[in-house]
């Protein structure tokens, strides 16, 4: 084999910072393409994913021993040094003197002498000094910004809208690894049958904490086996599941889902509804449309019709009041999901969310005229950011003046979530730590 697993791990971090790639798709593809043993899988999704998550905490323990400082440093170089620099300060289990020794090889093989030289040098010095404390910090926006590695605007904005200790907590758990967890289609089987189906398959799971449908993978290959192939469960968050519970939707009814690729809530929804009714499926773009062809055909459900379109010009397409129930999952900045896409934190600005603000609420007004009078509109978002969430929700409605807060939402939600100090009529905001499941935003108006 022509290289080791640090030296994919260098390769696919390059890709990130130079493509803006998204680490999970171009891990899952790296894996594919590679032929890495399988317990060097393991390590390469820790040096990916750890290094990701740590970058500016490792670029503050560097930066003291590297004179010239990190900017002079080739990129590859400044990768390396991070994921040699992340495996001695946060992993136990591999002897120092074996990354250094590694970290030099690759610095060989990729540059000169002098590099590999330097290399060995920094992470020597590293080993011999520790690396400097944060904890000196004075300032507690930068201290919780460096010690959880997120940007430090991002972190001020936080404090802003939750106040420091929620921040800093939610800074940690987005350092934490996400559990796998599935929603059971309940046209198929129960839980508890599904969790006996998997234990026979070697893959021990347990029911969700959080909702109903949930189920949570303790251990074993999950995605290769037949309870998954043959559509009895879907990959998703426990969070993101609340999103189809708090539309409401029954069978026989028309509905529709305006942003819904991949496919996670939409083939939710068409459980809910036993398979009986119309769902109609909205994303802008045909590849992704048909992830949610494949979604419904792998877990059995017919009731879905997927169409690109773009959910502003649906007017165009579809007569004023045509829909029993919409839902509107928008496109939002991810801010929920960093645990399980920790290069959003890095590749979102501030700026970006004004911009994104102004998509959601143009598809909510654009939507609106097709909802049935009495009907359930749902908003939700992966994000945890307050003007995307309840600014958004707050100007839709004093745009449509046919539009209110929905009071039955709670009874549709589980006690945990009704009882948080985050639930108010109408909405609810879910931060990683509150559940240890992705951050999300559920919000329901109804039309008068």
């Amino acid at each position: 084999m022509s290289k080791n697993v640090r030296e994919v791990a260098v390769d696919v971090l390059m890709q990130i910072e130079k493509n803006q790639a998204y680490s999970n798709l171009l891990l899952n593809q790296t894996i594919k393409q590679s032929k890495l043993d399988r317990r060097d899988i393991g390590l390469l999704t820790e040096l990916v994913y750890g290094t990701i998550q740590r970058r500016d905490t490792l670029d503050y323990f560097l930066h003291p021993f590297v004179k010239k400082g990190l900017h002079k440093l080739d990129a590859w170089v400044k990768v390396l040094l991070r994921i040699s620099v992340y495996q001695l300060v946060y992993l136990d289990r591999i002897p120092d003197r074996a990354i250094v020794h590694e970290a030099v090889t690759i610095a060989k093989k990729r540059g000169h002498q002098g590099i590999s030289g330097m290399v060995n040098g920094v992470l020597r010095s590293i080993q011999r000094e520790g690396v400097p404390d944060i904890k000196d910090l004075k300032d507690p926006v930068k201290r919780i910004a460096l010690e959880t590695s997120h940007p430090e605007w991002l972190v001020k904005r936080w404090v802003d809208q939750f106040g420091e200790e929620d921040t800093r907590l939610m800074c940690e758990e987005n350092l934490v690894s996400p559990a796998v967890t599935v929603r059971v289609n309940q046209t198929r089987a129960t839980r508890a049958q599904v969790i006996s189906m998997l234990q026979k398959e070697e893959v021990e799971a347990k029911e969700g904490d959080l909702s109903e449908d949930a189920i949570i993978i303790v251990s074993g290959q999950l995605f290769e086996t037949n309870v998954f192939k043959e559509g009895y469960v879907t990959a998703q968050d426990e969070s993101s599941m609340l999103v189809g519970r708090a539309l409401g939707s029954v069978p026989g009814e028309r509905v529709a889902d305006v942003c819904a690729a991949p496919g996670g809530k939409t083939t939710h929804l068409a459980e809910q509804m036993n398979n009986e009714g119309t769902i109609y499926a909205f994303d802008l773009h045909e590849h992704k449309v048909k992830l949610i062809r494949g979604q419904a055909n792998r877990l059995g459900l017919s009731i879905i019709e997927a169409t690109a379109q773009d959910a502003r010009k649906l007017q165009e397409e579809y007569e004023s009041e045509s829909f029993d129930r919409i839902l509107v999952d928008a496109p939002c900045s991810g801010f929920g999901v960093i645990k399980r896409k920790p290069d959003i934190k890095w590749a979102k600005k501030e700026e970006d969310i004004a911009a994104i603000q102004k998509v959601q609420l143009a598809i909510l007004d654009a939507i609106a005229p097709l909802l049935k009078k009495g009907g359930t509109l749902v908003y939700s978002t992966c994000t945890v950011d307050k003007d995307e969430n309840e600014q958004t929700v707050d100007l839709f409605l004093s745009n449509q003046p046919t539009f209110k807060m929905d009071g039955q939402l709670k009874e549709r939600l589980p006690l945990q979530v009704q009882q948080s100090k985050r639930f108010k009529e109408g909405m609810v905001t879910i931060l990683p730590q509150d559940f240890k499941t992705d951050g999300f935003f559920i919000s329901s108006m109804v039309k008068q």
